[in-house]
Parts: structure tokens; C-alpha cells; sequence
């Protein structure tokens, strides 16, 4: 990703694109054929560029005139018909697919390393919460498969995006192409993989780059959602699931003791990051007339940064899962907390079901819940002892409200909706 971003590819692409249109211009006769081979092994450096910019203010100027430098006779071709953005906005372009393509490989990856984790704990019992509360039970595999699916539609929305990003723009100054022919358009987007702009101004419009990055920040706060779940799943009251953490690793430069989450953490930090870039690609999105200058300059920060930051949170999050420790044990534990409150539901509709009203079914509930929690007695127990309760259930009918297999019953449902 760093490579894509990099000064020499960008210049590659520009490269690349001028000896396209030379390419073109001689196929439509308006160059000799030798122009485009000349162009094309012209030697310029980054360096040399650097110098020329310094001095008159513009890049785009810079590369021409250093690439014209070594191209002998040919050099005055170069660039012929063009306007600056028809380089840029094209060879950016190509930096987006090719960013998209790698970030959706990675996440490709990463969702194969949660579907391995999702097999191995389809039926690992565990409390689910709302609230931070308990509720009922679920399963660390459904848990998981929720994030799963989340995935998939910013996978799917980012090869939206990879499509419509796809788009090069060679039309001329304000997008007329006046000066430039539409056929050297259709030309030089064919070459780069690209599709030509259906209209244009002098810049191919913001909105579209603006789609891209509020994916990427879409992506950055789903992946937030997995490093949240791991990281409240990691608390010292909870222990039942652990990031990776090495035999050499130190939690805390105080406290030996301390083994904390900070993969995760790094991915909730990126994320406010990435979220923040979208924002200034959507005020990118209204410049003056056919363009000013005011997207540039944030562009080149945003885009960049974007992309590098949520491949790193992708391949972070791979780390993660590869390496995740969980803990059943504690799962069962932290599931009985409480002695079987989580059953409340099944033994309120169970005593609808036979003919108590349900504001008073609730009540005797609530009370028999509350004391357990509160009072550390068995919620089994205190309902046994109520006459309403086991004069319309019964002892074997209450202890089955207390399996919690009642709760995998229709697990498959969901898994099987998903493919998985």
C-alpha cells in the first residue's frame, strides 16, 4: 500500500499516461510514430523534478519538463493537448483500484480467519448482553457471525466503489475536449484498465472519491466493532476472551499484572481517524466552477493515510482472530451468574402459557431474579418455593425452563442464511 502511495509510482502513472497519449495522437495521425517509444524510455528522476518544482511552483509543470528533458526532439509532444488534472485525476485513478483490489485481498483473508473461528464456536455457549447486562444465552460462533456479515456488505460496498472509481478523465482544460480528441480518451483509459468519465470539468467530481472514503470509514468502524466486542470480552470481570500475547510481552510498565488489549485498542483509535478523512472528502465534494485547488492539498493527506491505516487494520484484526485466545470455562462461568437468571424469559412465558397474567407472572419473576442477583440466593430455588409458581408448572417443568440447549434450537437458522 505504502508503494502505491509513493512519489515514484505516482510519477510512474503520469509516466505511463503521457506516453498513452502520444500513443493515440499518432494512431490519429497527429503525431509521427516515433514520438510514443521516445516518450516512453525517457529517463527522469525525482530529484531532478524536486529541482524544477521549486522553481516554478507546479508538479505537474516539473515532471513535463523533466521527462521532456531526456526525450530529445520528442519532448516537445509531450503533454500535448492536456491539462494538468487529466494526469493527475487519471493516475489517481489507478491509485485507488489498485488500493481497493489489495484492501479488498486483505479483507478476503480476514473474513476466512473469522469463518474458521465462527466453525470452531458455533456452539460455544456464552451469556449474551444488552446493555452490559445479561440477557440470555447465545453463542461465541453467533456472536462472531454477526461481525461476519458486517464484513461481507462493506466488502460488497467497496467493490461498489472499486467500480465506480474506475474512471479516467483526458478531455482538456474544462472537460470540452477541444483540445484533446474523446478517442485519446477511450485510448489511454483502455490502456490503464480504466473507463472514460461521462462528463468531466477539468477535474473528474469529487463525489466519487468522496463514495470511496466513506467506505473505508465504514469498513474502519466495523473492524471498530469487532476490536470492541474483544476488548469488553477481555475485561479482568469477564476474562472470556483474549487478544494475543506473547511469552516476552509486558502489560504495563507499573503493573506486571496488566495484560491488556492494545491491538484492539490501535484499531478503535484508527478508526476515529479514518472517520474524521470522510468528512473532509464530502466538503471536498463542492469546488468553484470546474475546479479550484482547495481538495488537492487534503487529498494528498487523506487518501494516502486512509488506505494505509485501514489495510493495517484489516491485517491487525487477521492477527488478532488468528491468534485469539478464548476461554470456555470462563464463558459457562460467567453464565451461571447469578443462579439461572437468564431464564426469566422462558419462566414468564411459561407461566403465561398456563394462565397467570403476565403483569403478575412478571412480577414474580422480577423478584425471584432480583434476589439472586442481589442477595446471592438460587433463582431456581426461590421460584420452587413460590405455590403459584410450582402449583401451575411443576418441579420437572421448571427444571426444563433451565436447559440451555432450549436456546441452540434454532441456531442453524442463522448460519445457514449466511452460508456458513
Amino acid at each position: 500500500m505504502e508503494r502505491i502511495w509513493s512519489d515514484e509510482h505516482r510519477f510512474e502513472l503520469w509516466h505511463q499516461i503521457e506516453t498513452f497519449v502520444c500513443e493515440a495522437w499518432a494512431e490519429l495521425g497527429r503525431m509521427p510514430a516515433h514520438v510514443a517509444d521516445s516518450v516512453r524510455n525517457a529517463k527522469y528522476s525525482i530529484q531532478r523534478i524536486e529541482e524544477i518544482e521549486k522553481e516554478v511552483g507546479h508538479d505537474v509543470i516539473a515532471f513535463v519538463t523533466a521527462l521532456a528533458e531526456n526525450a530529445g526532439e520528442a519532448g516537445r509532444y509531450i503533454h500535448f493537448g492536456l491539462t494538468s488534472s487529466d494526469v493527475i485525476d487519471t493516475a489517481f485513478a489507478v491509485q485507488i483500484v489498485e488500493s481497493l483490489k489489495l484492501l479488498l485481498s486483505d479483507l478476503e483473508a480476514l473474513i476466512q480467519s473469522l469463518d474458521n473461528l465462527i466453525k470452531d464456536h458455533k456452539y460455544t455457549v456464552m451469556v449474551g448482553r444488552t446493555h452490559g447486562a445479561h440477557a440470555e444465552p447465545t453463542t461465541f460462533g453467533l456472536k462472531l457471525l454477526t461481525i461476519r456479515q458486517a464484513l461481507l456488505r462493506s466488502k460488497v460496498r467497496i467493490e461498489h466503489a472499486l467500480k465506480e472509481s474506475s474512471v479516467g478523465k483526458i478531455s482538456g482544460a474544462v472537460g470540452t475536449h477541444a483540445t484533446v480528441d474523446p478517442r485519446v480518451e477511450e485510448y489511454v483509459c483502455q490502456k490503464l484498465g480504466l473507463r472514460p468519465a461521462e462528463a468531466s470539468s477539468q477535474i473528474i467530481q469529487r463525489d466519487i472519491h468522496a463514495h470511496v472514503i466513506s467506505e473505508l470509514a465504514l469498513l474502519a468502524s466495523v473492524l471498530e466493532m469487532l476490536a470492541t466486542e474483544i476488548r469488553l470480552l477481555q475485561r479482568t470481570e469477564v476474562s472470556e476472551v483474549f487478544e494475543p500475547f506473547s511469552d516476552r510481552q509486558k502489560g504495563s510498565s507499573a503493573m506486571p499484572h496488566k495484560r491488556n488489549p492494545i491491538l484492539c485498542e490501535r484499531i478503535c483509535g484508527l478508526a476515529r481517524t479514518v472517520r474524521g478523512y470522510s468528512l473532509t472528502a464530502m466538503e471536498n465534494v463542492a469546488l468553484w466552477h470546474e475546479r479550484d485547488i482547495s481538495h488537492s492539498s487534503a487529498e494528498r493527506i487523506i487518501f494516502p493515510d486512509a488506505f494505509m491505516a485501514c489495510d493495517y487494520m484489516v491485517q491487525l484484526a487477521k492477527k488478532i482472530l488468528d491468534g485469539l485466545e478464548v476461554r470456555k470455562d470462563k464463558m459457562l462461568q460467567n453464565l451461571n451468574i447469578g443462579g439461572g437468571v437468564i431464564f426469566s424469559q422462558r419462566v414468564l412465558l411459561a407461566l403465561i402459557e398456563v394462565g397467570m397474567d403476565r403483569d403478575r407472572a412478571y412480577r414474580i419473576v422480577q423478584s425471584a431474579a432480583f434476589s439472586a442477583i442481589n442477595d446471592g440466593t438460587s433463582f431456581f430455588d426461590t421460584l420452587r418455593a413460590n405455590k403459584d409458581v410450582i402449583g401451575l408448572l411443576g418441579e420437572d417443568r421448571l427444571k426444563e425452563l433451565f436447559d440451555v440447549n432450549f436456546y441452540l434450537a434454532n441456531l442453524d437458522v442463522s448460519f445457514d442464511r449466511s452460508g456458513v
